[in-house]
């Protein structure tokens, strides 16, 4: 009980720590799309640009994304809950529910994004019981949105109070 007991404190403090949110999408060597909501996402380095999330072994997609040259980090706007709860959903259609196109890397892209972080696959680690997928960042469109906020199992807009705030 005791290791069940520290991986529920672990994800009470995971999920009191703010993050940003994303989706990650790539295809399969057959062309099919494949997407996921994630918040384990992170900068790692700026010179090469690289950035790293990490997948869940049990998702059904694992196979698609450390088989793939490369993915897509979508940072989502502070609206886009909806698309969020879309690409978190287990067995639904997700492509078919939203409005996407293929970039020239052959990848998946949503559109109306915050960024969007087109990247070749640099490195995998197997961490546990998830995989960490380090890519290069190969391109970056950015829109003139507000991000989204994950918080407490929550997410939505950046409050208006948050920039209100003095800086002391």
């Amino acid at each position: 009980m005791e290791k069940q007991n520290q991986q529920n404190l672990f994800k009470e403090v995971m999920g009191n720590y703010p993050t940003g949110v994303t989706i990650v999408t790539t295809c399969d060597e057959d062309g099919n799309p494949f997407g996921l909501t994630v918040n384990s996402f992170a900068s790692v380095s700026l010179d090469p640009l690289l950035i790293l999330w990490s997948i869940d072994h049990r998702v059904s997609s694992l196979n698609a994304f450390k088989k793939a040259d490369g993915f897509v980090v979508h940072v989502l706007a502070g609206d886009q809950q909806k698309l969020c709860q879309l690409f978190a959903s287990r067995n639904t259609d997700r492509f078919s529910n939203c409005k996407w196109s293929l970039s020239s890397q052959n990848l998946p892209i949503l559109e109306d994004t915050f960024a969007v972080l087109e990247c070749k696959t640099y490195k995998q680690v197997e961490a546990g019981d998830h995989t960490i997928l380090i890519g290069e960042v190969t391109n970056i469109t950015v829109h003139e949105k507000e991000p989204m906020l994950y918080h407490r199992r929550n997410f939505g807009p950046i409050p208006a109070e948050f920039h209100s705030v003095p800086n002391k």
